[in-house]
């Protein structure tokens, strides 16, 4: 199975980077199946149910979503009702949505998508390890699911880190969200899991982590109150990764970064 996993979208300026080149790469690419990390994409703090459907009709077939999920309060009230947003699976029982859910893909194949966000200088949600470990026992790779995988929206690389080697041979992609970083360690454990600390942000890299960047560069150089973040708006860059699965297994074969438009170096996997 082919797959992508976009990073997190930041503000108008990802969503329109998404929408120009997400339907191109997939159809070039072949991808069965997409994954997209949607948390930052209204005004760069959470979602709207509008801009949900814009990523879905660009390609997606699951946006996930982090610690920003609810900074838009609406989605509170319609998440329930959309089945392909999803938010941590971490959170306490009986908050709105849900973080793991499989879902069919061409060929009458079934592809599990998990959503978990980490604990280190994040939220003090429920032990990450402990609720995939519950959801894993419920799916076996290769068998009742062709391939699995887990965005884990987490600040510290340690613990994505942690998180790749433990859910190692037991997904095929374990991919970090959260940093707005792409980091270079892109790789398959030994296991089988495709994994990486960081897909990047999808937005304009000529800010701070996609925000304008006078503001946070006032909030650190002067340490006083200032005006609010605001998304930056100049060419964005895609960041995402290309992954192949063998569908006997769900295991990774080939991985492989994807980085169109904008500043950062492009990077495109070629079939």
């Amino acid at each position: 199975m082919r797959l992508m996993f976009v990073g997190d979208i930041v503000g108008r300026a990802g969503r329109d980077v998404l929408t120009r080149e997400l339907p191109g790469l997939r159809r070039d690419l072949k991808a069965d199946f997409v994954v997209v990390n949607g948390e930052n994409s209204a005004r760069g703090a959470g979602i709207t149910e509008k801009i949900l459907d814009e990523i879905l009709a660009a390609g997606a077939d699951v946006v996930t979503g982090g610690n920003h999920s609810w900074d838009q309060r609406e989605a509170m009230g319609f998440i329930d009702k959309r089945p392909r947003l999803m938010r941590p699976h971490n959170y306490p029982a009986g908050t709105p949505g849900r973080g793991a859910a499989v879902f069919d893909a061409p060929g009458g194949r079934k592809v599990l998508v998990l959503n978990l966000m980490g604990r280190l200088f994040m939220d003090p949600l429920d032990d990450p390890f402990a609720v995939l470990e519950r959801e894993l026992a419920k799916h076996r790779l290769g068998t009742t699911v062709h391939a699995a995988v887990l965005d884990f929206h987490a600040e510290a690389t340690s613990e994505k880190m942690a998180m790749g080697h433990f859910a190692d041979g037991r997904v095929s992609l374990c991919v970090g969200t959260h940093t707005h970083v792409p980091t270079a360690d892109l790789m398959i454990l030994d296991g089988g899991t495709a994994y990486q600390s960081d897909a990047g942000m999808t937005g304009d890299y000529n800010s701070v982590i996609g925000m304008n960047k006078e503001v946070p560069v006032l909030r650190f150089t002067r340490k006083l109150p200032t005006e609010r973040l605001s998304p930056a708006e100049g060419e964005a860059t895609l960041c995402g990764l290309f992954l192949e699965t063998d569908d006997r297994t769900g295991l990774a074969k080939r991985v492989e970064p994807i980085r169109v438009g904008g500043r950062l170096s492009e990077t495109v996997p070629a079939l």
